[in-house]
Formats: structure tokens, C-alpha cells, sequence
């Protein structure tokens, strides 16, 4: 189904109908075209209502047809909507749910506006790289005016219906609906009103008539110009949107769509349009499993239990507590117990105090969480996710037990961030339940969770959680059992090229600044003080016994030697202050690097930032494609939404495969034959991955 064409008495109704939101696909366009002819053809009819069918008026592009040429054919939605404009009837745009991006630039078409209160209403192009490019920017301000309008363009954020109606001298809707349920009928009724207003011939209003000025024009858009720049420098798009909307305000309407259309195909061929039209999706692609079918069963998640109130337990908690299911936390000992119970409410109060949470609201998401000592009050939980000590012993003890009282059907998830989910799942008679579910620290404010598949895992389980995650509002990327799974095997080799970089003569504040600059949130030794540097110094002792060849600088051991794990005891490879985050160089790290060198007898050298930035991001590039051959990943978009949800990749660069792909594959390879001369390095290190190897000889991309 397009569109659905019905005539109710006098008047004709157009639906729009193209699930899930209703895209403006080339379907879509043509019979909303059609639509229109009939109705002007049928002298029974007076009037045209627009409406969408469903949960949505209209979301706007289809995103099924991004880059491929229905989405230019005409009619395309530009001729649409001059379509709508010269319709010889009255025209009423009876919107509602959702009426986003296209959508609301096809309602800005229309001669009148009805909305429905609860609305989403919003431009959100700008997350795309891109500005509206059929008219958002030139009618947008003529209708609610230049600074409200410009804002909704620059953010992309959707404002509910209400709102946007009670902005002074706002002419976006011409009538609020009573309600949503009510709309269909006021919509027929002021269809018929606005039918008899114009019996006499009168010309319909048409948005691109009504007046648009800024009474401070020049000095307002050069402030809008210096915020936007300074809040979002990596990005061309917000800048464009303040030229766009300026134009509106100088330049005749036609002038300023042709201004539009002309930044809008600019953009859409820059490489950071390209990045985010690449992540939206990702993100969409990364929920769907190759052999798990859509209408696969899910089983019932009403009660979930938590074994450990420590950092990661209390933050898991906190997303269910956030998403209205009831949590139990599991501990051996009650002072354990109120510790992890005070850390949970001290995060919720702060919220409160920021004025990011109700009261009530707060209260509610306390009065879902229970505690306990005992195992017997957890086994009615239909979930239960273990947050203990990364030790494969400890696992041992605590899925044993759980295999021992959980109810049958009971999904049994652990939080392990490297360990091998078969083994944990061989502690249980019931290895189909176990998944491994890898929230990222703080993990009530990380959006990415690695979900783990063993190889036992039922179906069903699979499509349970990742059903899940989206209700607690996470990414769920799936990743086979491998040591690290999909993010930790990759930053491991980041963090070995960091360490060898030191080695031959940077300073780690040096490269933390290289790869901030590249738009890292933040650099490999910034990030090691804020996980732990212990962390790392366990693995790579236990590397030392199974992996003997693999090849480690030896300044992360030295500094944990020193006591200095990072911010948990205020000195890393940097300083900390109590309370502050901020690293503060230390010079007594700069020494002990030195020493190092010269106990080895390197000479250091003066190395540039586009080498350490591409020695980072290409060891990231190379394992990711060894984890791909192996099918630890289903796909390359899968590895870039694991970077940039859980490891501050920078998001105007689509992660580190879409990045490859841009720089090309070909020169990523040529790049690594150079780095593998280097005597220091380690030559083994830099073989390309047979996968990335036939990709690059063969001109192809991931």
C-alpha cells in the first residue's frame, strides 16, 4: 500500500500508507499525485484531506530508497508538493503522531494545517549531515518564525504539536485538534469550512507567501553563526542551516529554494554526510541477526535480578529501573548491599537536582528495586545478568548456583567483557539460556551493549534481549565468543601501537592530543586511566603465559608498578585532583618513559600526528577485518556502531571501517607495508588481515 484515496460526502481523503512511518517513497509520491487528480476531477469534491495512516503522518524520506535513483524520480517530493500548492480545492494537511523531516516540509505545502496535540514535529536532516532540502529552511520561519524555526533546524530535535501552537503569531497549524482520536473528524469538518470560505473563487493561502524577516537580521545570524560553529565544528550541515534560513529572510522564495537545493546536493556528497547516512543505518541494521527471523517468539521479561551491587551492577539496575521493570540485587553481603543501593540513589538525586528527573518519577524507579541476601528470592526473575569479579573461578560458583535455582526458561546472562561465554555456559545444564550481555562503563549512561553469542544460545534468547535492549534504549551489536569479543579485541591492538609509540618518542600526553584532535572523545592513555590501568596490566600478564610471541611495550607495567592506576587513585599517566576529571601531565611519567627508551637504546624520534593517528586507527581497522573473516561480526556497520557507541570513535567519521573506506582500502594497506619496516615496531603486527588484503587488491571497500 502508497497512499488509500476515499471520498467522504464532499470530501476526499489521502492517506498516506507506507509502514512503519509512512516514508515519502517513489510509491508513496505517485499515488499522493494521483490522489490529488482524482479529487480535482470529481466535481462531488470540495475539499482534500492529507493524513497517514498508523502511528505517523509522515516521517519523511524512505530510508529504504536512500542512494538509489527512486529517490530523485519524479514526481519527486519538491514537485509534490508545487503539486499541492496549485491544487484548484482546498487543501488541509490533518497531521498527527509523527511528521518529521519531509513530512513536514509536504505539510508546509499544504493551504491549511491541523494538528493533533502529542505530536512530534521536527527537521532532523541536520543528523544526516544534510539541511531539508524541499523547502524545511524557506518555509519553516515564514510560518513560525526565523529564530523558533531556525532553532528546530539546527537541533533536528522533534517539539510536540502543543507546544510549537502556542508560540505568538505562529501560522504552522491553523487548528489544534481536541485530541488524536478526534482529529479524523475535525479535519472532514474544517475541510468543509475552509471548502465554503473559498466558494467565492478566493485564492488559498500558500506558506511561500507569507512574509520572513529578522528584525536584527545581520547581527542575529552572525550570533547564530559563532554558537553553531563553536557546538558542532566537525560538522558543515548546522552552519548551512543558518545560510539556508538566512536566504529565506533576503532573498525571493525562489531564490531561496534554489539556494537550498544547491546545499543540500553539496552536502550529500560530503564525507560526513555520507558517515551519518552510513550510521543511521548501522544502527538500524545492527538489531537484525542473519538466522533469527523478525517474528521469532520472545519470551517474557517482567522481573529481572542482578547478581552484584558494584559499579556495573548498580548501573545495569538503573536501565531497567529506568524502563519500569521490577530489579532485585543479589550481594554476600549487606554492607555491599548499601553501598551499591546509595551509589544508585545518589546518581538518580543528582538527576533530580539537574532537573533531568521528577521527584516522582525518581521515586517510582526506587520503589521497583529489592534487595537480598539469598539466591532463593531471586528464582522467579525471568533475567538475570551476573556483574561479579572478572574471574573465570568466580563465574564458575555463581552460574553453578544459578543453574541450581533459577525457574525454568530463566535467561542466565553474564556481563563478562572478555572471558569465553561457552565455558561460563558449560557450568549450567542449560547452555541454550546463557548469552553474554557486555554493558560498557558507566552502564546507565553508555548507550552500547555487546551481546554475546555462545554457541549454544537459543534463538529465542537472541531475539529476546536484543528485543531488550531497545526497550532500556541501547545499541545491541551482536559478537560470537572470541577473547574480548568485538570492542576489547580491537582496542587491545590500539592500546599495544600506543605503548610502542612511547617507545620511540612521544609523550603519552602527545598522543592523547593526536587522536583528540582526530575527534576521539578522548586519547588511548586518558582512556586507560579512566577504565584502570590494573585492568590492562591482568590481561597482559595473562598474554605473557598464552600469547609469549605477542609483542608489548613495557611503560604500562612500569607505571602500574608505581601504584599508578589511573583516576581510582588520582595518579596514571596523568594527575588527577579530587573531584575533576582533567589530566594534568606528570613529569615523573615523562622520565620513566625516557629511561625505558635509553635501557633500550632508542634514540627517539620526532614523530608527526597523521602517523600516530593512522598507527591507531589502522590496527584498529586490521583486527576488525580478522574479526570479520572469523565471524565474530555479522558485518563491518555492526564493528562501526560498536566504535562510536562504546568507545568515543569520532561520529562525523561513520566508525573505523566506514573511515577506511574513505581514506581507501588500497592506501590503508600502503600505509601498513610502510609501518611494518619500522624496526621498533612489530612487523607481524602489520599484515594486513587476508580479508582487508583481497579487498584492497581487488578496489573494493567493506
Amino acid at each position: 500500500m502508497t497512499a488509500e484515496y476515499q471520498v467522504h460526502g464532499d470530501v476526499a481523503v489521502i492517506t498516506l500508507n507506507n509502514p512503519p512511518v509512512n516514508g515519502l517513497g517513489l510509491d508513496t509520491r505517485r499515488a499522493v499525485v494521483e490522489g490529488l487528480e482524482k479529487a480535482e476531477n470529481d466535481a462531488a469534491v470540495k475539499a482534500i484531506v492529507l493524513t497517514g495512516a498508523g502511528k505517523a503522518f509522515s516521517g519523511g524520506a524512505d530510508i529504504r530508497e536512500f542512494g538509489t535513483p527512486k529517490a530523485v524520480q519524479e514526481p519527486n517530493l519538491l514537485s509534490v508538493i508545487l503539486r499541492v500548492e496549485n491544487t484548484t480545492k482546498p487543501v488541509i494537511a490533518a497531521i498527527h503522531s509523527v511528521c518529521m523531516g519531509g513530512g513536514l516540509e509536504l505539510a508546509l505545502g499544504a493551504h491549511y494545517r491541523m494538528a493533533a496535540p502529542g505530536c512530534n514535529v521536527a527537521l532532523p536532516e541536520v543528523k544526516l549531515g544534510l539541511i531539508p532540502g524541499a523547502g524545511g529552511t524557506q518555509r519553516l520561519p515564514r510560518v513560525l518564525g526565523v529564530e523558533a524555526a531556525l532553532n528546530m533546524i539546527v537541533s533536528g530535535e522533534p517539539v510536540k504539536s502543543e507546544m510549537l501552537a502556542m508560540l505568538p503569531g505562529q501560522k504552522l497549524f491553523d487548528k489544534l485538534a481536541a485530541s488524536p482520536e478526534s482529529l479524523a473528524e475535525e479535519a472532514l469538518a474544517f475541510a468543509r469550512e475552509m471548502a465554503a470560505r473559498h466558494a467565492d473563487g478566493s485564492a488559498f493561502p500558500l506558506v511561500r507567501n507569507l512574509p520572513c524577516k529578522h528584525k536584527d537580521g545581520d547581527a542575529y545570524f552572525q550570533f547564530a553563526r559563532n554558537m553553531v560553529k563553536g557546538m558542532a565544528k566537525n560538522f558543515p550541515a548546522p552552519a548551512k542551516c543558518v545560510d539556508a534560513v538566512e536566504a529565506a529572510t533576503k532573498k525571493k522564495f525562489a531564490d531561496g529554494m534554489a539556494f537550498e537545493r544547491e546545499i543540500f546536493i553539496n552536502l550529500m556528497w560530503t564525507a560526513e554526510c555520507r558517515s551519518l547516512r552510513h550510521l543511521f543505518m548501522a544502527e538500524r541494521a545492527a538489531s537484525k541477526i542473519p538466522d533469527v527471523a523478525e517474528d521469532t517468539p520472545r519470551r517474557d521479561i517482567k522481573k529481572v535480578a542482578v547478581i552484584g551491587a558494584g559499579t556495573m551492577g548498580g548501573g545495569i539496575s538503573m536501565n531497567f529501573l529506568n524502563a519500569g521493570i521490577p530489579v532485585t540485587i543479589i550481594e554476600m553481603k549487606q554492607e555491599a548491599l548499601d553501598r551499591g543501593i546509595g551509589v544508585i540513589r545518589k546518581n538518580y538525586e543528582a538527576q533530580v537536582k539537574k532537573g533531568k528527573l521528577k521527584q516522582d518519577k525518581y521515586e517510582q524507579r526506587m520503589a521497583l528495586l529489592s534487595t537480598t541476601l539469598s539466591y532463593d528470592d531471586i528464582k522467579d526473575a525471568d533475567l538475570v545478568i551476573e556483574a561479579v569479579f572478572e574471574d573465570m573461578g568466580v563465574k564458575e560458583s555463581v552460574f553453578k548456583k544459578l543453574d541450581e535455582v533459577m525457574k525454568p526458561g530463566a535467561i542466565l546472562a553474564s556481563n563478562t567483557s572478555t572471558l569465553d561465554v561457552n565455558k561460563i555456559a558449560s557450568f549450567t545444564q542449560r547452555p541454550q539460556d546463557v548469552v553474554g550481555l557486555h554493558f560498557f562503563s558507566p552502564a546507565n549512561v553508555m548507550k552500547l551493549l555487546e551481546v554475546v553469542r555462545g554457541d549454544a544460545t537459543a534463538k529465542d534468547v537472541m531475539a529476546t534481549v536484543m528485543t531488550i535492549a531497545k526497550k532500556i534504549k541501547k545499541v545491541a551489536v551482536v559478537s560470537g565468543v572470541c577473547d574480548g569479543f568485538i570492542g576489547n579485541r580491537m582496542i587491545e591492538q590500539y592500546g599495544r601501537q600506543g605503548g610502542f609509540l612511547l617507545d620511540e618518542g612521544c609523550t603519552p600526553e602527545q598522543v592523547d592530543k593526536a587522536i583528540e584532535k582526530f575527534g576521539f572523545a578522548m586519547g588511548p592513555f586518558r582512556m586507560g586511566d579512566l577504565a584502570g590501568n590494573d585492568i590492562g596490566w591482568a590481561i597482559r600478564k595473562r598474554r605473557y603465559v598464552e600469547k609469549p610471541d605477542m609483542k608489548y611495550s613495557k611503560t604500562a607495567d612500569l607505571l602500574c608498578e608505581k601504584g599508578r592506576f589511573g583516576q581510582k587513585t588520582g595518579a596514571g599517566w596523568y594527575d588527577y585532583v579530587p573531584g575533576k576529571r582533567d589530566a594534568i601531565p606528570n613529569a615523573e611519567v615523562v622520565q620513566m618513559i625516557e629511561e625505558h627508551r635509553k635501557a633500550l637504546g632508542i634514540t627517539p624520534r620526532k614523530i608527526s600526528d597523521e602517523e600516530i593517528v593512522q598507527r591507531l586507527v589502522f590496527s584498529l581497522v586490521n583486527e576488525a577485518a580478522h574479526i570479520l573473516e572469523e565471524g565474530i561480526a555479522n558485518k563491518a556497520s555492526d564493528i562501526d556502531v560498536v566504535y562510536i557507541f562504546g568507545y568515543g570513535f569520532p561520529v562525523h567519521r561513520g566508525g573505523p571501517l566506514n573511515y577506511a573506506n574513505e581514506v581507501g582500502l588500497f592506501n590503508v594497506v600502503e600505509a601498513m607495508k610502510r609501518f611494518a619496516k619500522n624496526p621498533l615496531d612489530d612487523a607481524k603486527f602489520w599484515e594486513p588481515a587476508p580479508m582487508l588484503a583481497r579487498l584492497a587488491a581487488e578496489g573494493k571497500t567493506f
